[in-house]
């Protein structure tokens, strides 16, 4: 069982759009699959009760920050998405729990400054720094063609972390999500290019630890 935590302190980067997809893909790939909700507000666990009976399901697995606890036995994968300002205690449980950790990023100057101690922080985890936690970043929003792109490419260099794939800007997210679905719920040809950006980082993501 690998649990994934998507992580940045800095809110509106895209954590719960990465989070709700990637349990998305886990689901229509037949694997037992639970989304955890550290944010007070539950927006992921909200997104979940709008998600139609008829796809394929995914579990909501409650973690107590004050009492956590390891997810049900069985489970292949679970995504814990994190609220923005994420620190202390939070911050403290998701490692605790993690396999992975994804940051999303949006590629501009002040979203990269304002990421950086975080991303600092966690290259100085003994748990990370021994292996035990891989770490990942994700490009959101960005064309990979683009100097936003490039600029992405060269902080994370410095950090050592590797950029796992890049997530255009589309409304299909948007349109998506109002209706508890993802990517993968849909018709190929509706979302070919966004499959297309999705592959690396789900080929990350399956990869056993």
């Amino acid at each position: 069982m690998t649990v994934i935590v998507v992580a940045n302190p800095k809110g509106g980067v895209g954590k719960s759009t990465l989070s709700t997809n990637l349990a998305g893909y886990f689901a229509a790939a037949g694997e037992w699959v639970a989304l955890a909700d550290l944010d007070k507000q539950h927006s992921a666990h909200a997104w979940l009760e709008l998600r139609p009976a008829t796809l394929p399901p995914i579990e909501i697995w409650e973690v107590d920050p004050e009492a956590p606890a390891k997810p049900p036995k069985g489970l292949e994968h679970a995504i814990i998405d994190t609220p923005a300002g994420l620190h202390g205690n939070r911050l403290g449980v998701a490692l605790d729990l993690a396999d992975k950790v994804i940051v999303p990023l949006q590629p501009s100057l002040f979203d990269i400054l304002a990421t950086q101690e975080f991303l600092e922080h966690l290259a100085k985890e003994k748990a990370i720094r021994k292996g035990r936690i891989e770490v990942g970043v994700v490009g959101m929003r960005v064309d990979a063609r683009t100097r936003s792109a490039d600029q992405l490419h060269r902080f994370v260099e410095g950090l050592k972390l590797p950029v796992l794939g890049f997530v255009r800007d589309t409304q299909n997210y948007v349109q998506l999500a109002a209706h508890g679905l993802t990517l993968w719920d849909v018709a190929k040809s509706r979302v070919e290019k966004d499959l297309e950006q999705w592959q690396s980082i789900i080929d990350w993501a399956s990869k056993k630890t």
